[in-house]
């Protein structure tokens, strides 16, 4: 069983950046919450614990207290940028070297493949979460709230669901989990619709839309993973 902590940084009165309205502590939340049900869902053999699944205030020693004492095998630290800039980046502890790199660099990779961000590079930082925790860790900053276009991204519900597809697409090749046999997902093409998918595999339009948090509109891209059954 491989065991995930997901830390979804800030919390409580520690909001964490703000802008554009949002709040950072509520967008990881949000994203963190995705990766675990995503994860507990559609994969066997992975176990999930949060650092935090309310708005609650807790300390970065028992974020990383709590990793270490559960065993966790891998820690994802999940945060949203500020300062005026654009896009994805990711960090790990300075001087650390496989399977810590090559965990992020599945991990960074994964999520640009589905999200429309700009790759700001794969760093190293002294954050506590990296420097405390006793497994191998990640912390990404998906992107800028005080950014218009990046925070428009982020008030999407579907987009908020792909960035998290994007971490989880990542911890499947990182650790070979293998997918439950119910879930059946498809990569949109042109000429997609919620509609024909639905015809197509024998759903309804409003599972799919549940599935994937789609707007009221049934928008989707091409090139998007979408559940379809």
């Amino acid at each position: 069983m491989v065991k995930i902590f997901i830390d979804p940084g800030h919390g409580g009165s520690d909001s964490g950046a703000t802008g554009n309205g949002l709040r950072e502590k509520n967008i990881t939340l949000q994203i963190a919450t995705r990766i675990k049900n995503i994860l507990l869902t559609e994969y066997n053999g992975v176990d999930v614990m949060m650092s935090r699944t309310t708005d609650e205030f807790v300390s970065l020693k028992d974020r990383t207290d709590a990793a270490n004492r559960w065993g966790a095998d891998y820690l994802l630290s999940v945060h949203i940028n500020a300062g005026g800039g654009t896009g994805f980046e990711s960090y790990i502890y300075p001087g650390t070297t496989a399977p810590t790199t090559t965990y992020r660099n599945n991990i960074h990779d994964a999520v640009l493949e589905l999200v429309d961000f700009r790759d700001r590079g794969k760093k190293t930082a002294n954050f506590h979460m990296l420097r405390e925790s006793n497994m191998p860790a990640v912390l990404t900053e998906n992107g800028f709230i005080d950014t218009d276009a990046d925070a428009d991204k982020l008030k999407s519900a579907s987009f908020l669901t792909s960035i998290a597809r994007g971490h989880v697409d990542g911890l499947v090749k990182n650790f070979n989990l293998k997918r439950k046999p119910t879930a059946v997902y498809h990569t949109v093409a042109p000429g997609d619709t919620v509609y024909s998918l639905s015809k197509t595999f024998k759903s309804t339009i409003n599972q799919i839309k549940k599935w994937n948090d789609l707007d009221k509109k049934y928008t989707i891209y091409v090139g998007q993973s979408l559940r379809v059954k």
